[in-house]
């Protein structure tokens, strides 16, 4: 069994982007800059943005975080993603969700730039992510894909289960799995609230990623011996024989699989930390598409 370690592999991949912004200093380029729109308050919302700042700064990236109040308007929130759509030195931008209720999260999205659109959320790449064409990937799935990719994991041919089937992570992860090059070459099942016999479809995975939000859903009957197992969840759970008074938790009981796995990702510790590296990485692509260079490319399939 070997754990895979998104810590070390996230410091990597920041270390090569920083070392490439070096590189663009040194030449008297700009840097690549990064823009967050965070509306409200939310906790989880603001530990995320508060991560990607500090990445950002870490590997030499710009960055600006526009803050606003919850009670925002639909309209001017449009103005603002419209702002950021014309600004020439954001290369990049997201806007966090959840966003308040009385904002439609779906116009929103709709009104960035896809070109700018470092999330991958947008229809534009969405849609050319399913037709295999050149585009921003969803921040986690890409995450998910570079773990794979750097500890060598086999793929082709491999049959690959999805539980989840999020806009997010699920139903991404479900197509790139399925594409053909590497990471990919699999045959893959999605599976969801509405599987029957969820067990048995977990059981036939030789590669296993977990994405629904519900903490230690898979357990070891679930997980055939040698199995990959991709663990994106991950849910405050109340401890009180911690300092916190909760513990994260990830969607795979852990200890339980650990003994069957020939690869498992940890929780905290895994995917997680990978979201914010490969939205640089979308960041970093996006700046050199707007520069008109062909040093770097999309994603490709």
């Amino acid at each position: 069994m070997q754990l895979i370690d998104g810590k070390f592999v996230s410091a990597q991949i920041q270390e090569e982007i920083a070392l490439e912004v070096d590189a663009l200093k040194a030449s008297g380029k700009r840097v690549p800059h990064l823009a967050a729109v965070l509306v409200g308050n939310d906790g989880a919302s603001e530990t995320y943005v508060a991560s990607k700042v500090k990445s950002c700064e870490k590997v030499g990236f710009s960055s600006s975080l526009l803050r606003f109040d919850a009670n925002i308007s639909e309209a001017a929130l449009l103005k603002v993603v419209q702002d950021l759509n014309e600004n020439p030195e954001i290369d990049g931008f997201i806007v966090q969700l959840p966003l308040p209720k009385h904002i439609d999260a779906n116009k929103i999205l709709l009104a960035i730039d896809p070109d700018k659109d470092v999330d991958g959320f947008h229809p534009a790449n969405v849609g050319k992510m399913v037709l295999n064409l050149p585009c921003f990937i969803p921040a986690t799935p890409y995450g998910i894909l570079l773990l794979i990719e750097r500890y060598k994991i086999e793929t082709a041919g491999k049959h690959c289960v999805v539980i989840g089937r999020s806009n997010i992570v699920g139903f991404p992860m479900t197509i790139l799995m399925g594409r053909n090059t590497y990471p990919g070459n699999c045959t893959v099942t999605m599976t969801h609230s509405k599987t029957k016999d969820l067990q048995a479809e977990a059981l036939r995975a030789d590669i296993l990623i977990a994405a629904l939000g519900r903490p230690e859903f898979v357990t070891a009957n679930m997980v055939k011996q040698g199995a990959v197992v991709i663990d994106v969840g991950i849910t405050r759970v109340v401890d009180t024989t911690k300092k916190s008074g909760f513990a994260l938790k990830g969607d795979v009981k852990f200890d339980e699989v650990l003994p069957k796995c020939s690869y498992i990702t940890p929780v905290p510790g895994g995917v997680g930390l990978m979201t914010v590296t490969a939205l640089l990485k979308n960041t970093l692509q996006a700046y050199y598409n707007r520069m008109g260079t062909t040093e770097k490319l999309f994603f490709e399939f």
